[in-house]
């Protein structure tokens, strides 16, 4: 994806991590796409998709435009999801064109989201893509807009030993593992453990409480940070984020319970 304004350099990773995330989503999926063929469009004369269709640009370039400007440039890998597919509203319709041509993917809506949800690799992965996008969407407006306005971190790397979130804090986002692994304290005791592809923070988000764990990167680690008020949308929006967390959730009470195991173990033989 590119833009007219200047972005800052982790947009890139981003879109690369977003691009990944498409192309492992449509491996684990048993979806034969259609071919759509659009042909070079002339200034002014762009139009919208199938609101009932998701694309991804397998060639060429596609240039989005919403109220008469253009908004951004999808490139090969990238994918038009559902909140950009088009409005019976032609004033916030969103519309597409190419000066070169391009060739498309199209999956049909509805049965590309039963898979999405058919099992929880699946979902792990929608959720990891939306939380990505959300984070590129961030960049790209606050790029484009020409007041100064307060704006979040979203991606941050964080070295071997550096605190990812401490115990006690007030929880303004939450975090999504791209890369690396984290260890999970309570006052001190490592009671679990965090890896890539998992989301973390969402409890203390959710219920507006305090950080109840400390998180530690154990090796570098790159996360995208959501600002909680952005998560709540995303979990209303797509309930199938509710079952990726439940997921994570309960592996971190297996693993606390198996914590609490060995330390109970270790008191009993002293």
């Amino acid at each position: 994806m590119l833009a007219s304004v200047e972005l800052p350099a982790d947009f890139k990773l981003l879109n690369r991590q977003f691009r990944d995330l498409v192309q492992a989503l449509l491996d684990e999926m048993e979806l034969y796409p259609d071919r759509v063929e659009v042909t070079p469009t002339r200034a002014g004369n762009f139009r919208h998709f199938d609101g009932g269709r998701f694309f991804r640009v397998d060639s060429g370039t596609i240039t989005v435009r919403y109220r008469h400007r253009n908004v951004c440039l999808l490139e090969e890998g990238d994918m038009l999801l559902p909140d950009i597919a088009g409005s019976a509203d032609p004033d916030a319709a969103v519309s597409y064109g190419s000066e070169a041509g391009a060739s498309l993917a199209s999956y049909p809506a509805l049965e590309f989201m039963q898979q999405v949800f058919a099992n929880s690799a699946t979902t792990k992965l929608w959720t990891r893509l939306l939380v990505t996008y959300s984070g590129m969407m961030l960049r790209l407006a606050a790029a484009a807009t020409a007041v100064d306005v307060v704006t979040t971190p979203g991606f941050e790397v964080f070295e071997p030993g550096d605190i990812i979130i401490a115990q006690g804090d007030r929880a303004h986002f939450v975090f999504n593992m791209t890369s690396g692994v984290a260890d999970v304290l309570v006052d001190g005791v490592q009671v679990g453990r965090i890896s890539a592809g998992e989301i973390f923070g969402a409890m203390a988000a959710l219920t507006h409480a305090d950080r109840s764990a400390t998180v530690r990167a154990r090796t570098a680690c790159s996360v995208v940070k959501v600002p909680t008020n952005q998560f709540a949308e995303l979990i209303r929006s797509n309930p199938g984020t509710i079952q990726s967390l439940l997921s994570d959730m309960a592996n971190s009470i297996v693993s606390l319970n198996e914590q609490i195991v060995r330390l109970q173990g270790g008191d009993a033989r002293k």
